[in-house]
């Protein structure tokens, strides 16, 4: 199996999963019905776990832009291949969006909330604030990079280490998901956004592409930025990147800040996705 083949399908396992207790917590008449926070963010570090297991001695488990980004700027990863995982990963999660469409087929139309079927896919903001929820998924995505990067630092027991990453997602999500769903991963938000508009899903409404953006370039900024803060605070290295990446980080929030209006059409919805 290639590289590529392998991120397809970890990020495929990712999000179906992750999409999938989504789906049993929203959708009407499934016995997982109102399932609620706790369990969506345990079902989404374990499905991060399966993903890594699944691929990560095949491709090393990116599953994830900003975590692809980040290692290249760290230089453990090579630019030259950065846009076939990225493509990869894209694709992946627009087949486990489709994959978790199918499973759920007769639920769709039970569910009359149209920001709760968006939800199984994509992010949605608890309150959409153009600033705040770029800042949200800026800082998740910080400590997302700058946790794997010390969890790999650190000898493990071999086969635990997906289990680490799991559980950083886990607290990740109970701890800081709570404002935008906590997409820190523009192909878990924008591979399944992507299955919901093209989908045939009864009711569906709107994929809300006004927000698109913000799990896209939040998580890519804070992986960026986790990436160089590691090489700065713990392997003492200071580069031009360093202040790149800060420099980019502080000039789009400004501009969010100074242009950033609620979207037309945005959701606004407490039925949010992990």
């Amino acid at each position: 199996m290639s590289a590529f083949v392998g991120e397809v399908i970890g990020t495929m396992i990712l999000v179906l999963f992750g999409g999938g207790v989504v789906a049993g917590a929203n959708l009407k008449k499934t016995y997982s019905f109102n399932g609620g926070w706790i369990v969506i963010t345990i079902a989404w570090g374990l499905a991060v776990t399966m993903g890594v297991f699944a691929v990560g001695s095949i491709s090393g488990a990116h599953l994830n832009p900003a975590v692809t980004i980040g290692l290249a700027i760290s230089g453990d990863f090579p630019w030259a291949e950065v846009p076939g995982y990225i493509a990869a990963q894209l694709l992946g999660g627009f087949l486990g969006g489709v994959i978790v469409f199918l499973h759920y087929l007769p639920h769709w139309k039970e569910t009359l909330d149209q920001g709760a079927k968006l939800a199984v896919f994509s992010t949605i903001p608890a309150i959409p604030h153009t600033f705040s929820n770029l800042l949200s998924e800026i800082i998740g995505t910080f400590i997302l990079v700058l946790g794997l990067m010390f969890i790999g630092a650190n000898q493990f027991t071999e086969g635990l280490n997906p289990i680490a990453v799991g559980l950083l997602i886990v607290v990740i999500g109970m701890s800081l998901g709570g404002t935008t769903g906590y997409a820190i991963n523009p192909a878990r938000d924008l591979g399944p956004r992507i299955a919901h508009f093209l989908l045939p899903i009864p009711g569906k409404g709107k994929s809300n592409w006004g927000y698109a953006w913000v799990p896209v370039v939040g998580p890519i900024l804070g992986g960026a930025l986790g990436s160089v803060f590691y090489q700065y605070m713990f392997d003492g290295k200071v580069s031009g990147m360093l202040w790149g990446v800060l420099a980019v980080n502080i000039i789009v929030l400004i501009l969010s800040y100074i242009l950033g209006k609620r979207q037309p059409g945005e959701i606004d919805s407490s039925e949010m996705a992990a």
